[in-house]
Parts: C-alpha cells; structure tokens; sequence
C-alpha cells in the first residue's frame, strides 16, 4: 500500500512539512511536491515551502487557524473528499500537512477514508514542532540520570475536556517531560492543573514561539512564573510548550540552578 519507489508511486503522499523551515524539509517530501499535480496545504505550511511545489500543480487550503467556526467534520470530509476526486482523475495529489502527519495531524482519519475509497496512498513522515522546537533551542527532552520519558500531548482533548491533564500532571513528579501542543489558549487552566498535582516541586516551562521560522522566540519560566512570563513577551502562535523537571536550555542552565 505504501511503496517508496517513483514507478509505483500511489495516487495519494500524505506528507510532513515538518516544522516551517525549507531546509528541514526531507527530500522524499521535496521529490513529492516537485512531483505533485494537486497540493492540499495545510495553514502552517511556510511560503518557502509552497513554493518547492512543481509550476502547474493546482494549490488548494486545506487549513485551519485557531477561532475560526468551520465544522471540523465538515472540513475533514471534504479535503477527503477532494483527494479522492483528484486521484480518480490520475492525478498525484499530496496532501500536505504541517510537523509530522501522525502527531495531531488527522492523517488516521484521511487513511481510513483512503482506504475505504481503494485509493493506494502513503506516508512521508515530517519533523514534529515539539521535537524540533527542543532540538533547535538545546532542551533535552530525555538526559540519562534525569528525564528517561518524553509524552507529547496537547492542552485539551478533541471535545475540549481538560481531564487528561490531571494525568498528564502526575507524570511531571517521575520526571517525564511533557511536550504540549495548542496550549497557549488555555495556558491558565494548564498551569492551574499542573501547579495542583506538582505541589512545590520546581516544574520549568519553556515556550517556543514560530519553531524553526525566522521569528522563532524562547521564554523560559517556573510553572508558578509562566504567565506573567508570556504575558510580557505576548509570543505570536503557534506555541510548543516544554514542561518538566528539566525543561530548560542547556544555553540558560545555569541561571535556573539545573545540573
């Protein structure tokens, strides 16, 4: 169902843009969209990006942004929808999606919906902002001796139910670092959650603004600190958050006393 090989290439390449910057693209993806007829985009796919897309390939927004009051299932149908109808016509469509298609990226819905169409398709996998974001701004997210887990998560569930960060919470006490995605919205009930089950222990939150981009910004804070923090620095979205006993750069280590 998922061959590499350029002969049989499938209809289909839901591909991962990874976090914005052109050069952190990977060249499957590259060869992808030079070969693409039809490019569903996502909102967070860089211009720089977009633009590696070949001259006559026809550009469709497939995207969302934060606030608006599109039907999400309404949405998702119809980019299944308009894949379909552009392979049935033997088009190579790349569906095109921000970080790493299978780390919040619906890709599970659109495969099902593939599969149930008989249209052959695969994957290309993409850097996810949260790896990117501790990459490039020098944050461990796993140190022998100090943090042997990493959990990616996001600040609320598909129904917006914030139950999960009671669990989340608890696992900041075994050293687990959490990586947050669409945490900037909710930051309050986030710190709130998190301040209760991590009682006096000294919890680091780091937050990356624009991960990998020209404006890409860090603020660092204790749990307690992280608000009035952000709300001096108002960090333009999209925010990864970095949460954990150790979530600090290894560039200001040392002004926040971390071995």
């Amino acid at each position: 169902m998922s061959p590499t090989n350029d002969i049989l290439l499938p209809l289909v390449s839901i591909v991962g843009a990874g976090p914005g910057a052109v050069d952190l693209l990977t060249l499957r993806a590259l060869r992808r969209l030079e070969q693409a007829d039809v490019v569903l985009y996502d909102n967070l796919v860089s211009a720089e990006i977009m633009a590696l897309c070949a001259p006559g390939a026809v550009l469709v927004y497939a995207g969302k942004k934060y606030g608006d009051q599109l039907d999400p299932e309404q949405r998702q149908q119809a980019i299944n929808e308009t894949m379909v109808a552009h392979a049935r016509q033997g088009k190579r469509v790349v569906r095109l999606k921000s970080g790493e298609p299978f780390i919040f990226g619906r890709a599970a819905e659109e495969i099902r919906y593939l599969r149930e169409q008989q249209v052959p398709y695969e994957v290309v996998p993409g850097l996810t902002a949260g790896i990117a974001a501790a990459s490039l701004t020098h944050i461990p997210l796993t140190e022998r001796n100090h943090s042997n887990a990493v959990l990616l998560c996001t600040a609320h569930t598909a129904n917006y139910d914030f139950e999960q960060l009671d669990a989340l919470a608890n696992m900041l006490h075994t050293g687990t670092t959490l990586v947050m995605y669409m945490g900037l919205s909710n930051l309050g009930r986030v710190v709130e959650t998190l301040r209760a089950a991590a009682g006096p222990a000294a919890i680091y939150v780091s937050a990356i603004s624009e991960v990998s981009g020209p404006g890409q910004r860090l603020v660092t804070a204790l749990l307690p600190d992280i608000e009035a923090a952000l709300a001096e620095a108002k960090l333009p979205m999209p925010v990864v958050f970095i949460i954990g006993k150790y979530a600090c750069s290894l560039d200001e280590a040392a002004a926040y006393l971390i071995p």
